[in-house]
């Protein structure tokens, strides 16, 4: 699998261009990240690699910190983040959909 630390730039940058035509597949609203939403949340990484979070909290701390816990409780990488938006990517184990270029 791959974890955040081994995406190079240029992976990144690709999985910028294939999220931004997506809409947000979670929402996360004022009462934060609760286990309901995480299992939603890892069923959507399953399905589809690449996903979309809208977290509507407080502040840019708090929301930092609950798209930190989501990539870190699902092991995916947080390749992107822009105001309330989180873009994450997981591949699937056994038969990636995205096939990411070389670095």
């Amino acid at each position: 699998m791959t974890s955040a630390q081994q995406l190079s730039e240029k992976q990144k940058k690709y999985l910028r261009g294939l999220a931004h035509g997506r809409d947000p597949v979670v929402l996360i609203g004022s009462s934060g990240l609760s286990p309901g939403v995480a299992k939603e949340f890892d069923v959507a990484l399953g399905a589809h690699e690449l996903v979309k979070v809208k977290a509507r909290v407080g502040d840019r701390e708090e929301r930092d910190n609950i798209l930190a816990e989501l990539a870190r409780q699902s092991g995916s990488s947080l390749v992107q983040r822009i105001g309330n938006v989180g873009v994450f990517y997981r591949p699937h184990k056994d038969k990636p959909k995205i096939i990411l270029p070389a670095d």
